[in-house]
């Protein structure tokens, strides 16, 4: 997705993208980079592919910077958010991405999968946005004092799965609708200083050219499969809505899922 260089509408805005190191997080983190934000990614094991999109992110023309956190731990979620918000100054936006995704037949689901499914998927997200919660309340560094609140927002990556069953993906479905609904929970709880939406994505085309993909892109009424742009136009448009704009969970699949 391109921004004309004049539309900068999170310029002076701060960002932090979880799991941003590659695919539907680095396509995010770019295009809020390119619309002015300053970019925190973080990464688990993926650290040269985070180090090259920090990089690009730097040839916007913002700060941006990577640092390396499990998000299913708490004391690594609390030492991320204590250098990314000092780094940051503050955090605007916080977009929860990183996430596992497996197919697994139900009957050979294991007790771990789906303990590291809801982990990383559902925990990780609430250790954030909870670790998160100070950085997005606290006033700009060298702003006037004023009565009103700043403003901040969350986003959480969600999926079609956690509005559709899939059969053989009974944990990540599972997961994935508790993430909507704590985004729901949030939403009430955060109220009215902080926003907080999902973006649930549909089948999304990171490359892979399968039988399986053409056969999805086929049944969906845009006729394609999604790719990481469009993902990243719904990041983006969650980051830049009105405040008024809560509790939303948006799906991005081409009307796959009605």
């Amino acid at each position: 997705m391109v921004i004309s260089p004049p539309y900068r509408p999170l310029r002076g805005k701060t960002c932090l993208i979880t799991g941003a190191a590659k695919r539907l997080g680095r396509a995010s983190a770019l295009a809020l980079a390119q619309a002015g934000a300053d970019i925190a990614i973080t990464f688990r094991n993926s650290a040269r592919e985070a180090q090259q999109t920090v990089v690009d992110l730097s040839s916007l023309g913002v700060r941006a910077f990577a640092l390396r956190c499990d998000v299913t731990d708490q004391a690594s979620v609390k030492s991320m958010m204590n250098e990314a918000g000092r780094q940051l100054g503050r955090i605007d936006i916080l977009v929860n991405n990183a996430a596992i995704y497996q197919d697994v037949a139900f009957e050979r689901i294991t007790l771990r999968q789906w303990d590291d499914m809801f982990a990383s998927n559902t925990r990780g997200p609430f250790l954030v946005s909870r670790e998160a919660l100070k950085w997005m309340r606290r006033r700009r560094p060298g702003a006037k004092r004023s009565k009103k609140l700043p403003e901040a927002k969350i986003i959480n990556m969600g999926s079609l799965g956690g509005l559709r069953p899939w059969a053989t993906h009974a944990h990540y479905c599972s997961s994935k609708a508790a993430l909507h609904m704590l985004t729901k929970a949030m939403a009430l709880a955060l109220a009215p200083q902080i926003a907080v939406n999902a973006v649930a994505p549909g089948v999304i085309d990171l490359g892979e050219k399968s039988s399986f993909m053409k056969r999805i892109a086929r049944r969906t009424p845009m006729q394609r499969n999604g790719t990481g742009d469009d993902v990243a136009a719904a990041v983006l448009f969650f980051a830049t809505a009105p405040q008024f704009i809560t509790g939303q969970i948006l799906a991005v699949d081409g009307g796959w899922g009605l």
